[in-house]
């Protein structure tokens, strides 16, 4: 009896040594090699104790530019696409771990958004999307490197791109082998698989080919053609609101990523003028948020605000996790329409608000919920050629993939001229948005 094997498929090889996806890639797995049993340590006394402590910030790499281009992680033949359609589509979600429930439920989560994403790149080629920029919580429950198989390397093992991340608070919160060892060094695994000084495999794949990133820091700026994404690190407080400074003094860490955020945004302003490329900032706690647990971060949106004022720019989106479900935003700043959407449904977790809910569209100051959330797992599509952008939310189930939102964004005018809403089981209802002035000033 003949064995038939696999078709071998002829994947993406970046530049030097960078690879993606397995030539061969296997099935899902249906178990964990290593059973994630972190979940213990939320009633340790080592996390009682430490909890509600702000971790310090890895320094960036020595010598390295806080900006990676993304010619250097992938072949021309993306770029030459790129090029000649004069657009690029990329894609993000946040609380990509599988590590909640029963073990075979939590990979089918994930693994369900992970596919249908790995679908879309194989379907497109090098039309398809560029590359996959992770939200945070890459891993749960505390960001361990012997997780790093089952919860990041396995279920992306198809995803024939290069995966850029921001760490979220759950990637920080790493606490020792037991709860009475030592701790680990906080992000020591993130900053192994994402922050390396070179390219290669690693320590922590199991074997796949995925090669390690080399991001200068834990907050970097990734620039692409048409877009410029700016990821910031908002720390390790779980139900509390994240932070990115030390909100003058009252956090022991520093405001080197405030310094870091002005100089990129005056750095990409004359392009953003110009009409050259759309801005992205990218943190994983969201500033606005309805969820009770997971709710909005005024510190970080005051934050935000400062270093727009001094540079006199802000995003064009800014996208964020956290909240185990997909909610979407319009902030409106000196007359501009900026999205803020919140995207954690990449697999961890598909979990309803805590509490009263306000119905969309709920307006409260600068900001308006413009539809209800989407409890659903599910990842994000966003397209632009520095013109126009647009953020499609797509929910992936049991391998069917659904388009539920979408929202653009005239970028000359700063102004979103269409967003679609698809109620579960419903039909799109387009909702034109006229500009229109807050109600009043003040905060989520």
């Amino acid at each position: 009896m003949q064995i038939k094997l696999p078709r071998v498929r002829t994947n993406l090889a970046g530049p030097g040594t960078r690879l993606y996806a397995e030539p061969r890639p296997s099935p899902d797995e249906i178990s964990f090699r290593l059973d994630n049993t972190s979940a213990q340590y939320y009633t340790s006394p080592y996390y009682m104790a430490h909890k509600s402590e702000v971790q310090p910030i890895p320094q960036p790499r020595r010598g390295a530019l806080p900006y990676l281009e993304l010619q250097d992680f992938v072949p021309t033949e993306v770029l030459d696409a790129i090029n000649v359609t004069k657009k690029i589509t990329f894609q993000a979600v946040g609380d990509t771990g599988a590590a909640k429930g029963l073990a075979g439920t939590a990979i089918a989560h994930e693994a369900g958004v992970a596919d249908a994403m790995s679908a879309d790149v194989r379907a497109g080629g090098a039309n398809g999307p560029a590359f996959f920029f992770n939200l945070g919580d890459v891993i749960y429950n505390f960001g361990e490197a012997h997780y790093y198989y089952d919860q990041f390397y396995e279920p992306f093992r198809d995803y024939d791109r290069p995966i850029f991340a921001i760490p979220g608070n759950h990637d920080g919160m790493v606490f020792g082998a037991t709860s009475a060892t030592a701790q680990v060094p906080t992000l020591e695994a993130f900053l192994t698989n994402f922050c390396a000084a070179v390219p290669g495999p690693s320590p922590d794949s199991g074997g796949l080919v995925r090669t390690v990133m080399t991001q200068p820091a834990v907050y970097f700026t990734l620039d692409a053609p048409y877009v410029s994404v700016i990821g910031l690190y908002s720390n390790v407080l779980d139900s509390g609101a994240g932070i990115i400074s030390s909100q003058n003094g009252h956090f022991p860490i520093g405001d080197e990523q405030l310094i870091f955020l002005k100089s990129e945004l005056k750095r990409l302003k004359p392009d953003r003028q110009a009409g050259k490329r759309a801005i992205i900032v990218a943190v994983h706690h969201p500033p606005a948020s309805v969820d009770a647990k997971h709710g909005g971060s005024t510190g970080i949106e005051k934050d935000l605000d400062s270093c727009c004022q001094a540079a006199g720019l802000w995003p064009d989106v800014v996208l964020s996790g956290h909240a185990h479900l997909y909610q979407r935003f319009t902030r409106v700043v000196n007359g501009q329409h900026v999205p803020y959407i919140v995207a954690g449904s990449g697999g961890f977790a598909a979990t309803r608000p805590q509490g009263a809910t306000p119905k969309a569209p709920y307006t409260l100051g600068d900001t308006t919920l413009e539809i209800d959330p989407i409890v659903e797992f599910g990842y994000l599509t966003i397209t632009t050629d520095a013109n126009t952008l647009s953020v499609v939310f797509k929910t992936a189930s049991q391998g069917v993939v659904t388009v539920r939102d979408s929202v653009t964004v005239d970028l000359a005018q700063g102004q979103i001229v269409s967003g679609t809403h698809v109620p579960a089981g419903g039909v799109a209802k387009p909702k034109p948005r006229p500009p229109k002035k807050p109600k009043k000033k003040g905060r989520t």
